[in-house]
């Protein structure tokens, strides 16, 4: 006996609509695994630039710190004596302009400041915890393990030198040299063969 046309339409459209339902739903996982790939790619390309613009910051910092004139070394007071130093008659420049935060987009950076105010380093402000917690460069090693991107502080310290250069000697004096030893010497031999045992006059004694 034939189902009648009508009996079959209900049907159809019951299954009709759960494949579109179907469809739906994989095509939402699609693109909701896609943007989470695409999240994580632009979060690695901000790690990397925030690596970058930190070591910046810390390389400014040290050469502003280096270059003190009058023999006091000094940190910058503002992340503005970076772009040009107030204490130079002339122009001078450690960073080609203010960077802002990778992570943030803002221009606010954290400060690492020196007891008396002035900066010796900056920080991101995001508390977003890092994709990348380990091989790090050597001068980001302290890196390694850190919970949030506000951990990672770019801090220049004076460290001192490996070894001390040698100290030039006071004018007049020489090189010092080490002490040589004293040779030797054998006292003379008192025996009837030795020299001094025969006549003072080359005779022989009778």
């Amino acid at each position: 006996m034939a189902i009648p046309a009508r009996a079959l339409q209900p049907r159809q459209a019951g299954v009709t609509y759960l494949a579109v339902l179907l469809l739906v739903a994989m095509m939402g996982a699609t693109l909701g695994a896609a943007g989470v790939l695409w999240h994580t790619a632009q979060m690695r390309e901000k790690e990397r630039e925030l690596l970058f613009v930190g070591n910046e910051y810390r390389r400014a910092i040290q050469l502003y710190y280096l270059s003190s004139p009058g023999g006091v070394r000094q940190y910058p007071r503002e992340l503005a004596d970076l772009v040009r130093d107030p204490r130079q008659p002339a122009v001078k420049r450690y960073l080609r302009k203010l960077y802002r935060d990778p992570m943030t987009g803002k221009p606010e950076w954290g400060l690492v400041k020196n007891p008396d105010g002035s900066i010796a380093g900056v920080y991101s402000l995001s508390d977003a915890a890092p994709f990348k917690t380990a091989n790090f460069s050597k001068g980001d090693a302290d890196f390694e393990g850190k919970e949030k991107y506000s951990d990672w502080k770019f801090v220049y310290r004076e460290t001192p030198a490996a070894g001390s250069l040698p100290q030039k000697p006071a004018a007049g004096q020489g090189p010092q040299q080490a002490p040589s030893a004293s040779p030797n010497v054998t006292p003379p031999s008192t025996g009837a063969g030795s020299p001094t045992s025969q006549n003072p006059q080359g005779t022989a004694k009778p």
